[in-house]
């Protein structure tokens, strides 16, 4: 059954209150307070409804339930675990040893019926299982999304293949000290392999926590696994957002990737079925501190229904390799599939085995389960233009050819009608390609090397972009959830790159449902500042930015690239203008001198800024002619 609990809502953000009970440090507390519950009777008092949430994860009907008490009159005539609720006026008849307040905060819960309670009653509640006080950024409001600034990480180091997290302290940009981190690595079956705390260096300097390092710190054996990271100290904002790379002491093995979303889903989305020869294994990362029962996960091709269930449990914590070809051995790309997480693991990473042994790591996406069709999307058109846009870049043809699949984001997603404008990098719309009304179902590949040469079209600029939009002509449901997966051939050496996203709207004064987004606060968003960390020899940096524009905006692009040192101490700074509706293509060693990237060091990153417009980007790592990867940018 899936966990009955909403991790995330699209108007209220993130549910702290998940965060709290499921937070690894916790699962001891309640063992411990269990034990010396079950010493008695164990009356429960549940004021904010929040025992049955709280059940899910840790069984209450394993202790001496002896009453079921509430505050609330609308509810007297609910139960909880057979005992039927009774209102906490009455509650001097009980017999009880304990009341457990199932409320964070409870003391003046606790005051509050303390006259009513028989003498000798002991009162615990979930404050019993809060964090250490120096692990709390907010130490007023224990649920305050400060406090819950956390995330998994996949991490692996076998084989001769190592994981790298790189992220920067963006929280001492709004003014935090002393920023920490604390973090915990588990193995394959979930087991701890070691704790410890990252002191993170001052506002807006390097955070990297590199596997070949950590292994070696704490004299670990080879490991597949994820480490669970805790940020505190913290202001300005709750997120964990991080790149992360996968390299190898093999000059072939190269991907990269970013976080993970730190709030579970119900479904994901976007999944590819293999290739030829090839392995997608689904790593699935169980968040929570159970196990995941057989037949809980289930996988099915998009816009079918058979679902087949995949029957082991899975630890908790654990990490498991999940074959698609085990589950679902007829699936073939460019099919697509939809995964049935029940909410027991955040945004999970695939890895696509080739045939010719090299590999490739990405990210599937959130389906949405709430999203109905927008009729007014086919009405805006005037005032908003283009409307929502997703771009990708095309990569420079004489080496890559780029493929694009549309992949349905949203559970009520019947059609998508889109079609691809086709640019150069110098601004001009070279070439259009109408996908029609595309089922859920369906497996349409864009091949744009293919398409410019059917269409007798040349890119002058030798690279451009793609911006996938709605085509109101070919159909209506339209949800503002548009998302595709975009693959990068390397046609000389076959290494495969791939990266996903989903459309917003970019450039305009005009809002629409908080669009454009803005990176902290209220729409419109209108300026950039995208992270650009620095791969160190023998990789070379690449760099995409596309300037996206739902309505006509500025004539070309005000953009500083900011190289930074590892302490996030400016470096030298590089001008660029890039023509509304066009992009830029270019590598940080062509773009700084040896000395200024030397004086940067390991560690050193570039801020995409520009107060102008918004730009979106895409980021990679070159490893000569023998391997890249590729992933879409994040800012903060």
């Amino acid at each position: 059954m899936p966990i009955n609990l909403e991790t995330f809502s699209n108007i209220n953000g993130g549910n702290a209150f998940f965060k709290a009970i499921s937070h690894p440090l916790v699962a001891p507390k309640i063992e411990a307070l269990f034990a010396e519950m079950a010493k008695g009777k164990v009356a429960i008092y549940d004021p904010l409804s929040q025992v049955e949430a709280f059940n899910q994860f840790y069984n209450l009907t394993k202790l001496p339930l002896c009453g079921y008490f509430i505050q609330n009159i609308e509810k007297k005539n609910t139960s909880f675990a057979g005992h039927k609720a009774q209102l906490i006026t009455t509650i001097s008849k009980t017999d009880a040893t304990w009341v457990f307040i199932t409320a964070f905060d409870a003391q003046k819960m606790a005051d509050h019926i303390r006259h009513l309670l028989p003498a000798n009653v002991k009162v615990v509640s979930f404050d019993d299982l809060k964090l250490p006080i120096d692990m709390q950024s907010d130490k007023q409001r224990y649920l305050a999304p400060l406090n819950f600034a956390t995330n998994f990480v996949f991490f692996r180091d076998a084989d001769g293949k190592h994981t790298r997290f790189v992220s920067t302290n963006y929280w001492g940009g709004y003014g935090a000290k002393d920023v920490q981190f604390w973090c915990r690595l588990y193995d394959a079956n979930g087991k701890v392999l070691a704790d410890w705390v990252e002191k993170l260096p001052g506002a807006q300097a390097s955070v990297i926590i590199d596997s070949a390092e950590v292994r070696k710190r704490f004299n670990l054996p080879e490991f597949t696994g994820q480490i669970f990271v805790h940020a505190f100290n913290i202001t300005g904002h709750d997120i964990v957002k991080y790149a992360l790379d996968t390299y190898g002491d093999a000059e072939d093995v190269l991907s990269c990737t970013h976080d993970a979303n730190s709030w579970p889903s119900d479904l994901y989305a976007g999944l590819p079925a293999p290739d030829e020869g090839e392995d997608v294994v689904l790593w699935v990362q169980n968040s929570q501190p159970f196990p995941i029962p057989a037949g809980e996960i289930g996988l099915n091709l998009m816009g079918d229904e058979t679902i087949v269930w995949f029957n082991k449990t899975i630890p908790a914590f654990a990490v498991h390799r999940l074959s698609v070809a085990d589950v679902l051995p007829t699936a073939k790309w460019p099919q697509q599939i939809e995964v049935h997480s029940g909410k027991y693991f955040v945004r999970p990473r695939y890895e696509v085995f080739q045939a010719n042994g090299r590999q490739r790591i990405a990210h599937v996406n959130v389906e949405r389960s709430d999203l109905k069709p927008d009729p007014m999307l086919a009405e805006i058109g005037t005032e908003m233009g283009k409307g929502y846009i997703l771009p990708a870049p095309i990569l420079p043809l004489n080496r890559f050819n780029s493929l694009i699949l549309p992949t349905p984001m949203a559970e009520g997603q019947q059609h998508l009608p889109i079609a691809a404008l086709i640019y150069d990098a110098n601004g001009t719309q070279m070439g259009e390609h109408k996908f029609g009304n595309l089922p859920r179902n369906h497996a349409s590949l864009l091949n744009v090397k293919a398409v410019l040469q059917t269409q007798n079209i040349s890119l002058p600029s030798g690279f451009g972009h793609v911006e996938l939009v709605y085509d109101f002509n070919a159909g209506k449901e339209a949800d503002g959830w548009l998302h595709a997966l975009f693959r990068y051939v390397d046609e000389k050496t076959g290494h495969i790159a791939e990266s996903s996203f989903g459309g917003h709207m970019f450039n305009t004064v005009l809002t629409y449902k908080n669009e454009p987004q803005s990176y902290v606060g209220r729409a419109p968003g209108l300026s950039t500042r995208l992270f650009l960390r620095l791969g160190q020899k023998p990789y070379d940096t690449m760099c995409h930015l596309v300037y996206p524009a739902s309505t006509p905006w500025h004539r070309t692009s005000n953009t500083d690239l900011i190289l930074t040192s590892r302490d996030g101490k400016e470096v030298a700074k590089q001008h660029i203008a890039i023509p509304c509706g066009g992009s830029k293509f270019w590598k940080v060693s062509e773009t700084f001198t040896a000395e200024q990237l030397r004086e940067a060091g390991e560690g050193g990153y570039v801020i995409i800024r520009d107060i102008t417009c918004r730009l979106f980007g895409y980021h990679g790592l070159m490893n000569g002619n023998a391997a890249f990867c590729l992933d879409h940018m994040f800012g903060f």
